[in-house]
């Protein structure tokens, strides 16, 4: 799964895995929001820098890489339970 990755323009991408994600080759920091299968925010990284690794439990696997600072997700938190 690329996600973000090599893109100039970032826009939201959402994907499914259990196993991490990393920020290589992405050009500007970005936004992470990790969901359980109900769509309700269990982690979010925000402002996650290029050339980082990110890791959560594995019981979660709904992930969405949004540009820093998405207007439509930047007062999300967590608990909330999101739709796209």
């Amino acid at each position: 799964m690329v996600g973000v990755a090599f893109k100039k323009n970032i826009t939201p991408v959402y994907f499914e895995t259990r196993w991490g994600l990393h920020t290589f080759f992405v050009r500007k920091p970005i936004d992470v929001v990790i969901c359980d299968d109900n769509f309700i925010v269990r982690k979010i990284m925000r402002n996650l820098k290029p050339w980082k690794v990110l890791f959560w439990d594995p019981r979660y696997k709904k992930v969405l890489e949004l540009p820093l600072n998405y207007k439509k997700y930047s007062k999300v938190k967590i608990g909330d339970r999101i739709q796209f």
